[in-house]
């Protein structure tokens, strides 16, 4: 089963799936899909870290995200944007690539059997992006979140901490 949760940036996506998990398993996985870019990243992940209890197991993996999921478990993704910017980065900003790769991995996803929550951002809300590349990113993000939430068997938008069903 997939939960897909997305919503903008701070709007608690991230502690309801925590809370999901811990309510569907008393053993959940973590996994964090994101490179540490800075000092202020690296504080934000050991921050995400410091939420988790020792219930929690963490993976990371950057990419290949439906190879290390293991069966029969309750795991969080963390995010699709930071999973997204790897393959934007690796594919030297092809937006094909990128997106052919992602909706592998997406239909990889659907095929397991464990409970996946899976986490992202609506970043095309806000503010039009202002480069080439960032607008291209945008439209990566919005296609792929698009192909999540039609595989997902529920989905939830987040605004000012709250959910809103969507599916």
């Amino acid at each position: 089963m997939i939960h897909y949760i997305t919503g903008g940036e701070r709007s608690g996506k991230s502690s309801y799936a925590q809370s999901l998990a811990e309510n569907l398993s008393n053993s959940p996985y973590y996994l964090a899909t994101s490179r540490i870019w800075d000092k202020d990243f690296e504080k934000r992940v050991e921050r995400h870290k410091n939420d988790r209890d020792e219930r929690w197991t963490t993976i990371e993996e950057e990419t290949k995200i439906s190879t290390v999921i293991p069966e029969n478990s309750v795991i969080v993704i963390d995010c699709v944007t930071l999973w997204l910017t790897n393959l934007y980065i690796d594919f030297d900003n092809n937006v094909e690539k990128a997106l052919e790769f992602a909706n592998n991995e997406i239909e990889n996803l659907s095929k397991l059997n464990s409970e996946i929550i899976i986490i992202s951002n609506e970043i095309g809300m806000g503010v039009h992006a202002q480069t080439h590349i960032a607008r291209k990113f945008t439209e990566l993000q919005g296609w792929t979140n698009q192909r999540i939430a039609k595989k997902a068997d529920k989905a939830i938008f987040m605004v000012s901490g709250m959910p809103l069903i969507l599916k």
